[in-house]
């Protein structure tokens, strides 16, 4: 099974918060991603990421936490008791007890627009594609190729100096 992601690329992040905005239209006005600028230097967007091997699911006494056949971690409000134990072993803190409801909250990757074949609303907001929705793997694969290209550019600049004698 392809597992589905968001990708976060840093770099191209502007801390504009449309992926923040994004995600509480879809979700009743809760945002389950927050940007966060880091040492004044860089914005950085924190989201469930769906771990290949996710604890939260592990430790879910009443199997509450599941895959979907993307591979998104979901958790089934019904089935949650609201013990916490997801919201601990998660290593980025991600699930979130809901006091109204006293069960979890966490990212679906927009399940209902997924199953329209569309994008999660926070990638498709983002306006520097600092967030990229698609197969793990994939998303790694093209990184590597453009990051082999810019190195082959650089290469071949630097020869050209080189020739120059400069």
């Amino acid at each position: 099974m392809a597992r589905k992601t968001i990708f976060i690329d840093f770099s191209k992040c502007i801390e504009c918060r449309a992926c923040e905005v994004a995600c509480e239209r879809e979700h009743n006005g809760k945002s389950f991603i927050n940007v966060f600028e880091w040492q004044e230097m860089a914005a950085m967007a924190l989201n469930c990421r769906h771990c290949e091997t996710a604890p939260c699911v592990e430790v879910c006494p009443t199997n509450a936490l599941y895959r979907d056949k993307d591979g998104a971690v979901i958790l089934a409000p019904q089935r949650c008791i609201g013990c916490l134990m997801c919201g601990i072993v998660c290593p980025f803190g991600i699930p979130e007890l809901d006091l109204i409801n006293k069960v979890m909250g966490k990212c679906d990757l927009c399940a209902q627009r997924r199953a329209e074949g569309k994008e999660p609303a926070c990638a498709a907001t983002c306006p520097t594609d600092a967030l990229i929705f698609g197969d793990f793997d994939e998303i790694q694969r093209k990184r590597r190729e453009k990051f082999t290209e810019r190195a082959i550019e650089v290469a071949k600049k630097a020869e050209k100096i080189s020739l120059l004698g400069v």
